[in-house]
């Protein structure tokens, strides 16, 4: 009785056995492997997104260069990186490498995003510098030689003074850097004017 019962494979245990020989045969014959260069990747063009990603950190590359790099290493965004990085370059496709191109939407290319738009459109108003505008267009007898001649403290006892003293510095700044773009535009307009 026990020789027999040895012997003989009851029907679950030779179903999991066909089902691991086929599961490691797919494994070992079927699956994509990162030395294969070109025979899983060969019948699909690199993804566009990848592409896309590249030459957006390389703008100076080629994106038929960069479509070659990612089909022959398997679309791995991060080796043709470390390849540029590493100043190797990126290898020249063959003359008969037809990169695919996406496919074009009927919807128009998206436009490039506009710069964030601050709550203070300029310095000016961000600045609150408005009243002392005012009171420089009011006081325009006043030259920039009679400004620079009051005693300025180079540098503050306390962090108040200090903090106080380099704002009104900023705001200086950007007061005089207002003013000269004020008496360039005023020239360039009698420029005009006598032409």
């Amino acid at each position: 009785m026990s020789d027999t019962e040895q012997q003989t494979l009851n029907l679950p245990s030779l179903i999991i056995v066909v089902i691991i020989v086929g599961l490691s045969i797919r494994y070992f014959f079927f699956s994509p492997s990162s030395n294969n260069t070109g025979t899983s990747n060969r019948g699909r063009g690199a993804d566009p997104a990848h592409v896309d990603q590249i030459q957006q950190m390389f703008p100076q590359l080629n994106r038929r260069d960069i479509q070659w790099d990612l089909q022959r290493n398997g679309g791995s965004v991060q080796a043709t990186t470390e390849r540029v990085l590493g100043g190797r370059g990126l290898e020249r496709p063959p003359p008969s490498f037809q990169p695919i191109e996406p496919p074009s939407s009927s919807t128009p290319p998206r436009p490039a995003p506009s710069p964030r738009k601050s709550s203070h459109p300029d310095l000016i108003t961000r600045y609150n510098l408005a009243g002392r505008i005012s009171a420089a267009s009011q006081s325009e007898d006043e030259t920039p030689e009679e400004e620079t001649s009051k005693p300025q403290v180079l540098w503050g006892q306390s962090k108040a003074e200090r903090q106080e003293l380099l704002q009104r510095r900023r705001e200086d700044m950007v007061l005089t850097a207002r003013r000269k773009m004020e008496e360039r535009e005023r020239q360039r307009e009698k420029g005009k004017g006598k032409e």
